[in-house]
């Protein structure tokens, strides 16, 4: 846990979203990156489970309900170090603001709360670098599945936690096992420097409050020359303008 008590030296920023599902968290990071962009910054975009060296294993092994909880967390890692390699990394090299959606915190509470041991999952990610900014979306869980459920008819069978067993309706297993991820967020917020939006305010009210952060974190921060622009090229990393 080393490399996250200790601020990286790369020239660029590494800005994370965080939050349960239905928090707006994405669709913040969303319209973040179209900002940034627009300030004539280079951007990485970075996401959860998009490593292609996992993807399929990951989609299989839920589609089949074979996902324990020490695999799930293992495919996660996975994915998560080859992201780090290929897009964080060398985004950050290069001098380009990397947005991720979703970083190791998540690990830190989806596990925890599947069971996974905290010291175990935390040290799994010791190779991980401290995030320049992360964002915490706080939501209510009611707040939470009336989102999702106006987007589409269920809830997925992982995402509501039924793996575990906590109840035998999609909606309730949902409330209990996100309610604990929310414990977990809110136990991390202090100790992990999070910022909190209220994720219940208004999409222009929120995107405010991110872009105000952001500035602040980019009062140093000097844009690479253009020719040498790290440009996003798929999951599997970035290559440069030259």
């Amino acid at each position: 846990m080393d490399a996250f008590r200790e601020r990286h030296a790369y020239p660029g920023r590494l800005i994370v979203v965080e939050g349960i599902d239905g928090s707006g968290k994405s669709t913040q990071a969303a319209l973040l990156r179209k900002w940034l962009e627009s300030e004539g910054i280079p951007v990485i975009f970075t996401e959860w489970n998009s490593s292609q060296l996992v993807r399929q294993t990951t989609k299989l092994g839920k589609k089949k309900k074979f996902l324990t909880p020490t695999t799930f967390s293992l495919l996660h890692a996975t994915d998560f170090g080859d992201r780090l390699q290929h897009q964080i990394l060398p985004g950050l090299k290069a001098g380009a603001i990397v947005v991720s959606d979703r970083y190791a915190y998540t690990a830190f509470a989806r596990d925890v709360v599947r069971g996974v041991d905290r010291g175990w999952v935390r040290d799994l990610y010791g190779f991980a670098i401290r995030p320049d900014l992360t964002f915490y979306f706080r939501v209510s869980i009611e707040t939470s599945i009336e989102r999702i459920l106006n987007g589409r008819q269920k809830l997925k069978y992982y995402e509501a936690g039924m793996d575990l067993g906590l109840a035998t309706d999609e909606v309730e297993s949902f409330r209990i096992f996100q309610s604990r991820i929310i414990k977990e967020y809110e136990e991390m917020t202090e100790e992990f420097d999070f910022f909190v939006i209220d994720a219940s305010s208004e999409i222009d009210e929120q995107q405010t409050a991110v872009r105000e952060r952001v500035s602040k974190v980019l009062v140093n921060y000097r844009a690479p020359e253009r020719g040498t622009w790290p440009e996003q090229s798929g999951p599997l990393g970035s290559r440069f303008l030259t």
